[in-house]
C-alpha cells in the first residue's frame, strides 16, 4: 500500500512542477518565496528598537539602561522561543505556529500606544513582541529550508536570513521618518498592521510539507512521506538541548552565535542610531545607515549561503567574525555629524558580514546533529539572543555611566576576535542522522 502511494506522489510531483513549457519549477521555490515575504513583513518589528530609545526617553523619562533592559527581554526570548517554535511546528505545523506569532507581535506592538509605565514596555514589547519575533525567528527559516530542500540548502538558508536585511531595509527609512515627524506611536501601529497583513499569505499559500502536495522535497530522489505530528513539542526541544549540550561543537556554535548576536543585533541595531545622534547626525540619517547595511547584507548573505555550499564552513566562520572585530574597532573614529566616505565604507563593509554568519552556522549544526538540526539551531539561536540582550541592556547603561558607546564598540571587537578561534576549533564530522557524540 506505501508503494502505491509513494509511486502515485512521485508521479503527482512531476506533474506539479512542470510548466506548460515543459520546464519544471519546482514547488519548493514558491514556498521559500512565501517565505521570504512572511520575514520581510514581520521584520518591521526588527527595525524600530534602536528608533525608541530616545523618543521614550524624552516622553517618560526613563533611563536609556531601562529601555535597553526591555529591548533585551524581546531579544532575550527572540531566541529562547525558538527551539520550543521549532518542536511546535513538527507539532503543529508551520502555517498555524507562525500565523499566531505574527499575530501576537501587531498586539504586542499595538498596545505599547497606551502604555504610560515602564513595566508596560517591558511587558508588551519586551514579552509579547519578544514570543512573537521568537516564533518567526531563523529556525522558521531553517525549518522551511530542512523540509523542502536538499539541495541548494545553504543558498536558501543564505536566501531566507536576507529577508530579514530586506525588511529592514523597506521599514528603517519609513519609520524613522514617521518617529522623526509625528512621533514614535504612528510607528508601533506601522509594526502591528505589517504583521497581520502578512497573516493571511501565511495562511493561504505556506505548506508544512512537500508530502501535502506530492512532491519531493528539491533535490531528493525519493519521496519523503509527511512525518506523523511529534507529541510533547516542548519536551522534545529540551531533551534535544541536553544531547547537544554532551558535545563540544554545541557550545562553540553557542559562544560564536552569542558573540555574533552581541555584535549586532544588541550593539548595532539597538545603539547605531542613538550613538550616531550623540555625535551630531540626524536620527534619519542613522537610520538610512542602517537601512544602507540591509541592502549589503542582502548581498553578503546570500553570497555566503553560496559560499556555504563550496567551502568549509568552519573557516568562512573565522573569516566574517575577524573581519568584524576589526571593523567595530575602528567604528568610533568614524562618527561624526555627517555621513562621510569612510563611514560609508563602514557601512559597505559592516554590511556584507552582517548575517553572513548564519549559513555555515545552519551547514555545521547540520553536519552535526542531523534531523534535530532546526531544533538544535534554535538554541543556538537563543545563545545569539541571549548574547544581544545582554549587549542591549549593558550598551545603554555603559551610555548613562560614561556618556559616550566608545568602550562597547571596543570590547565587542575584540569579542569576535575571540569568535574567530572558537570557530576554527569546532571538529568536522559528516553529516549523520542522530547528535554526534562528544
Amino acid at each position: 500500500m506505501l508503494y502505491g502511494v509513494t509511486q502515485t506522489s512521485e508521479a503527482a510531483a512531476v506533474e506539479e512542477t512542470r510548466s506548460p513549457g515543459g520546464f519544471r519549477i519546482h514547488r519548493a521555490w514558491f514556498v521559500a518565496a512565501v517565505t521570504f515575504v512572511t520575514i520581510i513583513g514581520a521584520a518591521a518589528f526588527r527595525s524600530l528598537p534602536g528608533l525608541l530609545i530616545d523618543p521614550l526617553h524624552q516622553d517618560f523619562g526613563w533611563s536609556r539602561g531601562t529601555i535597553g533592559a526591555a529591548v533585551s527581554v524581546n531579544l532575550a526570548l527572540y531566541g529562547l522561543t525558538a527551539p520550543f517554535a521549532a518542536a511546535l511546528m513538527d507539532r503543529f505545523g508551520i502555517r498555524r505556529v507562525v500565523a499566531v506569532a505574527l499575530t501576537v507581535i501587531a498586539v504586542g506592538s499595538g498596545l505599547t500606544v497606551w502604555m504610560t509605565a515602564a513595566w508596560q514596555l517591558m511587558l508588551y514589547w519586551g514579552l509579547l513582541v519578544g514570543l512573537g519575533s521568537g516564533s518567526m525567528a531563523l529556525a522558521f527559516a531553517a525549518t522551511v529550508t530542512n523540509r523542502w530542500f536538499t539541495e541548494r540548502r545553504g543558498l536558501v538558508t543564505g536566501i531566507l536570513t536576507a529577508a530579514s536585511a530586506s525588511g529592514q531595509l523597506i521599514f528603517l527609512p519609513l519609520l524613522s521618518w514617521m518617529v522623526e515627524k509625528h512621533d514614535w506611536r504612528p510607528a508601533a501601529i506601522t509594526v502591528a498592521l505589517a504583521a497581520l497583513a502578512v497573516v493571511p499569505f501565511v495562511w493561504l499559500l505556506l505548506r508544512d510539507h512537500p508530502a501535502d502536495v506530492g512532491l519531493k522535497p528539491y533535490g531528493a530522489q525519493e519521496f519523503v512521506p509527511k512525518p506523523a505530528p511529534v507529541q510533547g513539542a516542548a519536551r522534545r526541544a529540551v531533551t534535544v538541548l541536553f544531547k547537544a549540550a554532551r558535545t563540544g561543537p554545541f557550545w562553540l556554535l553557542a559562544g560564536t552565535f552569542a558573540i555574533c548576536g552581541a555584535s549586532t543585533n544588541g550593539l548595532v541595531q539597538t545603539h547605531f542610531v542613538p550613538a550616531a545622534h550623540d555625535h551630531g547626525m540626524p536620527v534619519t540619517a542613522a537610520a538610512s545607515l542602517l537601512a544602507v547595511i540591509g541592502v549589503f547584507d542582502v548581498v553578503g548573505t546570500i553570497a555566503s549561503g553560496w559560499f556555504t555550499d563550496r567551502f568549509e564552513p568552519r573557516r568562512l566562520l573565522a573569516v566574517y567574525y575577524a573581519l568584524r572585530g576589526i571593523s567595530l574597532l575602528f567604528l568610533p573614529m568614524l562618527l561624526a555629524p555627517s555621513v562621510h566616505p569612510p563611514m560609508l565604507f563602514f557601512i559597505v563593509f559592516y554590511g556584507l558580514d552582517w548575517v553572513a554568519t548564519v549559513p555555515p552556522t545552519v551547514a555545521l549544526c547540520r553536519e552535526q546533529y542531523g534531523e534535530d538540526s532546526a531544533i538544535v539551531f534554535g538554541w543556538v539561536l537563543a545563545s545569539h539572543q541571549v548574547g544581544a540582550a545582554l549587549i542591549a541592556f549593558l550598551g545603554g547603561v555603559a551610555r548613562d555611566v560614561f556618556g559616550t558607546y566608545d568602550m562597547v564598540w571596543y570590547a565587542s571587537g575584540a569579542l569576535c576576535a575571540a569568535a574567530a578561534l572558537m570557530a576554527l576549533v569546532i571538529r568536522r564530522r559528516p553529516a549523520a542522522p542522530g547528535l554526534a557524540t562528544a
